[in-house]
């Protein structure tokens, strides 16, 4: 029931973003967020991320965070994990931490009228978190349960291999999770170490939605994340994108085979960004009418579904993309996808007015709750973005002209430097 009311109010949609001005909140320990006030619904939605994640393990300590993250909400101080549960579980709050590549991730809900308690339960369980050896082999056994699925999952091998391909001996070469081997040496003391590393206030970006004001969040962030580390450890240094248009085959056994392919993409700080990011939608948005869905799939019935669009990393950019098809048909697959990115920059005016169209449209859906919208904006305050970007993204599509998109497409999509990985078993396909 508990859960089912945190959901409830979790949905219930704020009025257009366009409405709701942003306010940016400093407080008095230097802590930024972003903040959307609506006192109309008695909830508030928190959003934190730290920069950083899975890239600051050691070597050989791979998986540190990803472990350390996963410890979070399994105590803290003199609640064992089933009372750190039952404490907020009466609060009918609720708390997920996750990690990734580049961050550790925390998202909270809680109600109004229990925000002081909720504020302090998750303030323990960020700045004190207990890591009792027994949760740590408990939450080390689910860990290790999905490596060793993910050794038998194509697209999770596909993932690996492709940043293998694309990084080298950089971090993000390393897998997120860690390896079997990594994982199980991990000690206590890596955890508190990781802990140390990744939660710290020089890297933290936070955004609030709901009910609660700029006066009142300030105080809030200083009590919730004022205990942490000033700093952190070093985040990862540049990374060199080395997709030079080479083809690498990971055999594996199947009637199919996993393809990602892609090479270096554009910032999004570059005056060409959103001229790209209409091109790539036009190329591999992932539906029905765009460039690749449309000669891969609806021409040729060669898989399902295919996708593909820009990704900014903190140290790299990528244009990426990923597509299943039989292993007969792999080699035939990889030539409609040269093809497609050798033909973009012939884009025409209908086109590029349907896509802008379709962007300019969907975009609202994004801001449908308080927790979307928490979510979304923590993710543009990362990104670098102003706080007016919301109600200013659409002018920037719209802006596009059809010689832009032209000469952009031309200057970012290089078929020459696009690479595949393909994990399978493809017939007549050697590795380049």
């Amino acid at each position: 029931m508990i859960a089912r009311l945190v959901g409830l109010l979790s949905l219930l949609a704020l009025p257009a973003l366009a409405d709701v001005p942003v306010q940016v909140v400093t407080s008095k320990g230097g802590i930024t967020a972003w903040l959307v006030e609506e006192p109309a619904i008695p909830f508030i939605a928190l959003e934190i991320r730290f920069r950083g994640g899975a890239t600051l393990d050691p070597e050989g300590k791979e998986g540190a965070v990803n472990l350390m993250a996963g410890l979070l909400e399994e105590g803290t101080g003199d609640l064992d994990s089933q009372g750190f549960a039952a404490a907020r579980d009466r609060l009918a709050a609720s708390f997920r931490f996750g990690a990734s590549r580049e961050g550790v991730s925390v998202s909270a809900r809680f109600l109004s009228e229990n925000r002081e308690a909720a504020v302090d339960l998750l303030r323990r369980a960020l700045v004190e978190p207990a890591f009792a050896p027994a949760d740590l082999e408990r939450v080390r056994g689910q860990v290790l349960s999905g490596l060793r699925r993910d050794a038998q999952d194509p697209e999770a091998l596909a993932a690996l291999a492709f940043d293998r391909a694309a990084f080298g001996d950089h971090t993000y070469a390393r897998p997120t999770d860690g390896t079997l081997e990594s994982v199980v040496a991990l000690t206590v003391e890596d955890i508190r170490a990781a802990h140390q590393a990744a939660l710290a206030r020089d890297r933290v970006y936070v955004a609030a939605v709901g009910d609660i004001s700029a006066a009142d969040l300030g105080p809030m962030l200083d009590t919730l994340l004022g205990a942490l580390p000033e700093t952190g450890a070093p985040l990862a240094g540049p990374a060199t994108v080395g997709l030079t248009g080479q083809v690498v085959v990971e055999p594996f056994p199947g009637p199919q085979s996993i393809l990602l392919f892609g090479h270096e993409g554009i910032r999004r700080s570059d005056p060409d960004f959103f001229a790209a990011f209409v091109v790539s939608e036009i190329l591999g948005g992932g539906r029905f009418g765009t460039r690749l869905m449309t000669e891969v799939r609806e021409k040729r019935g060669l898989t399902y579904g295919i996708g593909a669009g820009l990704s900014e990393l903190d140290q790299a950019t990528l244009v990426a993309g990923q597509v299943q098809t039989g292993n007969a048909t792999v080699r035939q697959t990889i030539e409609v996808i040269r093809a497609e990115w050798a033909r973009i920059a012939d884009i025409s005016a209908a086109e590029l007015e349907a896509v802008k169209t379709y962007l300019t449209g969907a975009y609202p859906l994004r801001w449908d709750g308080n927790a979307n919208i928490a979510r979304a904006l923590v993710g543009l305050l990362m990104d670098g973005y102003p706080p007016d970007y919301p109600t200013k993204r659409n002018g920037y599509i719209e802006a596009v002209t059809l010689e832009d998109a032209r000469r952009v497409a031309a200057r970012v999509f290089d078929p020459e430097r696009l690479s595949f990985v393909v994990v399978g078993s493809p017939e007549g396909l050697d590795a380049e």
